[in-house]
């Protein structure tokens, strides 16, 4: 079991930043993060998540205009973006993935199954979006994740031609503490929870 300050670390001391310390995030640490990562459990190991860094401001300008107002300045100041996508043909790489089982490519290549894909997709892509946070945290950078901004414009600019899709974008480095606001609540076990 996690000591409390390994628990701190990740969950209940850590805070969704929006300004940022010009400190910067090695590409080491980033290997490191994806190597954490994608050891979290999806569905027949589907592993469907896609990252692309964007370690430059130069990179990081090219979302700008599919950005809502409120997340521009953040993003331009952050040292990394991450754009969190999933590949809607992740089934591709099943038999590598799956091996004693490489056939279950079969349930969901195909055009009528195009809508289970897509679903298995986005749902496994969203669970290891969530590790990549939880792996971020646990390697001492501070995240801000996002979902303000245009999906088809960031798709259109970094993933036109291939079946990645974005799901959410997340800032990276180290937060300037003195510039987060009160943390919010949460609801309480039994607001969000039954026990049958």
């Amino acid at each position: 079991m996690l000591d409390n300050h390994s628990l701190d670390l990740i969950f209940r001391q850590a805070r969704s930043h929006n300004a940022w310390r010009q400190q910067v995030v090695s590409d080491e640490l980033l290997h490191n993060l994806y190597e954490l990562m994608k050891w979290g459990p999806t569905s027949v190991n589907c592993c469907p998540a896609r990252l692309v860094f964007l370690r430059s401001r130069e990179a990081r300008e090219r979302l700008l205009s599919a950005l809502s107002p409120g997340n521009k300045e953040k993003t331009l100041s952050a040292p990394v973006t991450a754009i969190i996508g999933y590949d809607t043909q992740f089934y591709e790489q099943l038999p590598r993935l799956f091996p004693h089982n490489p056939s279950i490519r079969d349930a969901f290549s195909g055009e009528s199954r195009q809508v289970h894909a897509e679903r298995t997709a986005f749902r496994n892509g969203s669970l290891q979006g969530g590790y990549f946070i939880v792996a971020a945290r646990a390697l001492g950078l501070d995240c801000g994740p996002m979902s303000g901004f245009d999906n088809a414009a960031v798709d259109a600019e970094f993933f036109s031609g291939t079946s990645v899709r974005s799901n959410f974008l997340c800032n990276l480095g180290y937060g300037d503490d003195e510039l987060l606001f009160e943390r919010s609540p949460r609801l309480e076990f039994d607001a969000a929870c039954v026990l049958i």
